[in-house]
Order: structure tokens, then sequence, then C-alpha cells
């Protein structure tokens, strides 16, 4: 059969051939992707973050029981060779394979990484999968990198990844040229996003990728959740009493301040608008990356609920807010702050779903 005669057919196969892991009310996941580990030198993106993440993993997750995915483009394999990586954070291995103790560890590669499969001393061989799906109940969560959406990205892979690998390794690197990726190009980013979102709508399933560097909760993008929450607020400002619209108003005027640091702070890729069409079914979410310039964030499964956290150096003065008015809660004495950015019960993601799609 040809590759055209279906719309999504990587993604079909993605489904079909995921390692099948079953979740209940004692579950808890962390999902993270896009660490994009390179030698430790100074062009190794997740060096500003590494020890955040070790810190994270070992005194918060692994003691709290949670299961570890790594979804994708953890090692930066089209800069630096798998030796160099494995030789700076051979303890950062070792930290993951401990994981095993509280249930599972998997590791699915990306395009970054994918290389790993052709590796023969590769530490987590024996964790690496192309990608893995939930079942919740009768419900499916599909996890995959996210670069398997593009058709013409797959079919001409191995001559691409060859020139992208020479071109980094032997032209950007000595003169100090950015990386490029669909990471950093906004309408790669926002096509690979609505194909998935079509597919995964189409499949009646929840999908929950990386590759893209952008966090997604329900299909909604930050920028998107901060203007939905504002227009919630300003609805259920006019019934309200006197008390509660001194509140509203607090918390609006802080969701602005929010939304304006977006576009003064943020870079216009991040700001595309994440709505694939005019009803928004959460189909789709994105652990976002380990490579941010103020923090990382994730994803987490516990029980019935599906959580987006972000963790940052609890130092910063950057104001938060999320849907529950959460607040950062520091970890120990670390100086590393943890804060719960959204959540929701997975039923409800699911009835939602199955309703609108």
């Amino acid at each position: 059969m040809s590759l055209h005669d279906k719309k999504h057919p990587h993604l079909e196969r993605l489904l079909k051939n995921a390692k099948p892991i079953t979740l209940d009310q004692s579950s808890r996941v962390l999902i993270l992707s896009d660490f994009h580990m390179g030698n430790g030198g100074r062009r190794d993106e997740f060096r500003r973050n590494a020890e955040l993440v070790r810190t994270m993993l070992s005194t918060y997750y692994l003691p709290e029981k949670y299961n570890l995915v790594l979804n994708g483009d953890i090692e930066e394999l089209f800069k630096f060779p798998l030796e160099s990586i494995a030789s700076q954070w051979s303890e950062l291995y070792d930290l993951f394979l401990q994981f095993r103790q509280n249930g599972f560890f998997w590791k699915t590669y990306g395009n970054h990484d994918s290389s790993l499969l052709e590796e023969t001393e590769y530490r987590l061989t024996s964790s690496l999968v192309e990608s893995l799906k939930f079942l919740y109940g009768d419900e499916t969560l599909l996890l995959f990198h996210g670069h398997q959406a593009s058709v013409l990205f797959w079919e001409t892979y191995p001559i691409v990844s060859r020139s992208i690998v020479f071109f980094l390794r032997y032209i950007a690197k000595p003169f100090g040229i950015r990386n490029f990726s669909s990471a950093y190009n906004s309408r790669r980013k926002f096509a690979i996003e609505k194909s998935i979102y079509e597919f995964s709508n189409q499949s009646k399933i929840v999908s929950i990728i990386g590759h893209t560097h952008r966090p997604l909760f329900e299909s909604l993008s930050k920028v998107d959740f901060l203007n939905f929450r504002i227009e919630e607020l300003c609805r259920a400002y006019s019934t309200a009493g006197s008390e509660t619209r001194a509140t509203i108003e607090r918390k609006i005027a802080a969701l602005k301040t929010e939304l304006a640091a977006c576009y003064t702070e943020g870079k216009k890729i991040g700001l595309r608008s994440g709505l694939y069409n005019n009803l928004t079914i959460p189909s789709v979410f994105n652990s976002g990356c380990a490579i941010g310039k103020r923090g990382i964030t994730a994803l987490e499964i516990e029980g019935s609920k599906i959580r987006l956290v972000y963790w940052y150096n609890g130092k910063q003065s950057r104001r938060f807010t999320s849907d529950r008015d959460n607040r950062p809660v520091e970890l120990g004495s670390t100086g590393f702050s943890r804060v719960v950015l959204n959540e929701d019960s997975l039923d409800y993601v699911f009835s939602r779903l199955h309703l609108l799609a």
C-alpha cells in the first residue's frame, strides 16, 4: 500500500505497533522530552538545566514512585557523537535506569536521536521504542515524539538526516550558526501539530508528543489558554457579587500581565495560536522541552489526572498564573520550584473528545 493511500500512514503505524501499558488509579508517570544533551560544552543546550533535571528526578519523582518516559530527542546526535554525550552524562543515564524500580522506564526516539537504533553499545537500548500507548480503561493515550507526522520528512529521512548532521557538525558548529529544526519554524511546527490533532480526533485518542518544544495542554498553547481564561472570567464577572468581582478583577489583571509577558519576553514561534479549527478538542498534549531559558516543562499522569507542570530556579522572580491559582512549591532547600500550570481529569478529557470529535 502506498504511503499516500492514507492521510496519516505513519501515525496509524505508530498506533498499531505501540507498546501497550495499562494505567490504573495507582499509576504515576512523568513524561519529559527534548533534552538535546550534548558534550557539556558551550554548545550543549541541555547544560543550562542539567542540575535542575538531575535534582527533580532524584529528589522528587524517584522517591514519589513515578515511572519515567523520555519522549524523544534526548541526545543531540545531529551535533555530537554518542560517545561524548554518554561520557558527559553517565550519571544521568544511571538515574534514568533507576526508575525501573518504580515500575517502568521507556524512551522513545525522535529525529535528533533516531540513529541510536544503529548503536550496539547504547546503554538504554533495552528501553528504546518508537511509541507507547497507555491504556486507561477503554481509552488510549499514544506517546510518540511527533516528527513522524511529516510524511515528506520520513520519505526523505536517510538523505535529510545525513545532510543535517554534516551541516551542523562541520559547518554550523565551527561558525557558530544556530541549530534549525521545526522547533524554530512556526509554520512547520503548526502543521505538524495540526496533522497530529486531526489524526487524534479521527482515532478518538489522546496523543502526547514533544518535538516542537511548545507545551500544549488539551490542544491549547499558553497564549490560547490565557485568552480563554480571561474570557471565562469576563463572563463570570457580570453575575458576580461585589467581593467576587474584586477577586475576578485581580485574576484578570494577573492574567493580562502574564499574557503581555508572553509577547515581550517570548519568541514569535511560541505565540502562534494552537487553535486548529473553530472548536478545540483536547486530543493533543505536548510536554514542551528541557532546554528553556528559565526552566523546563513536563507532563504528569497521576491516577485519573493529567497535569502540565513547570520546574524552575526558585530564585527567579517570575510570576506564574494557572487555572487553579496554584503557587510554586520549592523542592526542599534545593532552590528549585515546581508549579502546576494546568490540570484536568482524564475522564473529562476523553468525554469531551468523544462528544466533540
